[in-house]
């Protein structure tokens, strides 16, 4: 009898083991892919970078060849940009950060596929690439935020997840992984994601979205190297009369970063009058006459105002060249003209090349102040007025000038102004079109395979004013 119990209970724990090992080797199996998914976020992110880079470089030929050539190429960019993303990538358009913090809040996972899909992450790299070699003012980080979130998002249904929380979960790591990749800043990823992405304390302390981070970095490191953003800085921020430029910067940042959050989230809602009208029915046509505006911005500055401004900001901070207030002035608008336009692009590097001309342009009123150090300011303080995302604006600044010395002026200039454009725009940008961006999705048609409507349309209704989120 006790030789039967004792088989029985070895039987039993054999049993235990072997289901105990399935259960292991499930949870190293998904590890596994998570950790795969967020290399090639990295790679993608660095490829993204490569080919925005290329555009860039063919652009500036062309301007050197002729600069008279872009009032042509522009307007045709512009216009195929737009009539491609509303025929073949609708739901690529704008920055794509909305979309992926939509899709956060989405309990309809069948949009969420759509809207994440990996043919519309494609067409957000091809687009806004088409868009830098265009001319247009936009950047490649915050579509690479989409793109992660895409590819994150689509090794997750490989896997067959059911849980919300965590097909969420891997959204938020995407995004965030792109971030950190895009700006080989994987501390400025993680803060993103909390302060902008996350609304949740669950997916906040998520350590799939750590583990996403750190890999794309070190992908993004290893093939190019550990580099900085803006290269390396050693100026300071002394307390006393040096702080002037605190609240200079802090002041007019916010402010002027405040206007153009409240004049895109009024435009997402759509244009007043006959031009409204006109954007409604003649997208594309809408889309040129913002590029031929482009184009003539361009001439005008000598070909300063298109693309990224990622080489101005450099040589700004850099205290390489002295740009005038026009250069900020003129980037300002040529933003406002891209976003409207409904192309995909993003926000990020035309704000921190205008938050740089900024702080270059109070620099030379302010002799007590390292230059170098308030064109910082400047930057961070236009940034952060934008994303209304403090902390992030400090974050990423801090780690792309790798300086670590300016980082409490930096704080107190940040939330400054933040503070400032509260006052002027009382919503933040992003958080803004993703809540118009859902009301889009809520009130549109059924799925293709219950109406006759095509596939596209189910993702964003119609030539509505969201077109350009």
């Amino acid at each position: 009898m006790m030789k039967t119990d004792l088989t029985e209970l070895r039987i039993r724990h054999m049993r235990h083991l072997r289901r105990s090992a399935r259960v292991t080797t499930a949870q190293w199996r998904r590890k596994i892919v998570y950790w795969a998914a967020a290399i090639v976020v990295g790679l993608v992110a660095v490829g993204f970078a490569t080919a925005a880079d290329a555009a860039a470089a063919l652009r500036t030929r062309l301007v050197h060849w002729d600069p008279w050539i872009m009032l042509a190429i522009t307007p045709a960019g512009l216009a195929l940009s737009t009539w491609l993303t509303r025929t073949w990538f609708r739901g690529a358009q704008g920055s794509g950060i909305p979309q992926t913090i939509a899709t956060l809040h989405l309990d309809d996972f069948a949009v969420v596929d759509r809207l994440l899909s990996l043919r519309i992450a494609f067409g957000k790299i091809l687009l806004t690439t088409l868009g830098l070699l265009a001319g247009a003012s936009i950047g490649r980080e915050g579509p690479t935020v989409q793109v992660g979130a895409a590819i994150m998002h689509a090794f997750g249904r490989w896997l067959n997840l059911s849980a919300v929380g965590m097909r969420r979960g891997l959204i938020l790591a995407g995004g965030a992984s792109g971030v950190s990749a895009a700006f080989n800043t994987p501390l400025g990823g993680i803060v993103f994601a909390i302060e902008e992405l996350s609304h949740s304390f669950e997916q906040r302390t998520s350590g799939t979205m750590l583990t996403g981070v750190i890999l794309s970095g070190v992908t993004a490191i290893a093939l190019v190297g550990n580099y900085t953003y803006f290269g390396h800085t050693d100026v300071v921020v002394p307390i006393g009369i040096s702080w002037i430029a605190v609240l200079a910067c802090g002041i007019l940042g916010g402010v002027s970063g405040g206007a153009f959050s409240a004049i895109l989230i009024r435009s997402s809602a759509g244009l007043p009058g006959v031009l409204g009208q006109f954007v409604s029915r003649r997208p594309v046509a809408f889309a040129a006459a913002c590029g031929l505006v482009l184009a003539v911005l361009g001439v005008a500055s000598g070909g300063i105002t298109y693309g990224t401004g990622y080489l101005q900001a450099r040589e700004i901070i850099t205290g390489q060249t002295h740009y005038p207030a026009s250069f900020f002035i003129l980037k300002y608008i040529a933003t406002i003209v891209s976003y409207c336009s409904g192309i995909p692009g993003g926000l990020f590097a035309p704000s921190l090349a205008i938050g740089a001309g900024i702080g270059g342009w109070i620099a030379q009123f302010l002799p007590h102040t390292t230059p170098g150090a308030v064109v910082l300011l400047g930057t961070v303080a236009y940034f952060s007025a934008v994303v209304q995302a403090p902390l992030t604006a400090t974050v990423i600044v801090m780690e792309m000038s790798d300086n670590q010395q300016v980082t409490l002026a930096l704080l107190a200039t940040s939330f400054l102004a933040y503070a400032v454009s509260r006052t002027v725009c009382s919503q933040s940008l992003y958080s803004a079109l993703a809540e118009k961006f859902l009301d889009v999705v809520e009130h549109a048609p059924p799925p293709a395979e219950e109406t006759a409507a095509p596939p596209r349309a189910a993702i964003v209704p119609g030539p509505t004013a969201p077109e350009r989120f």
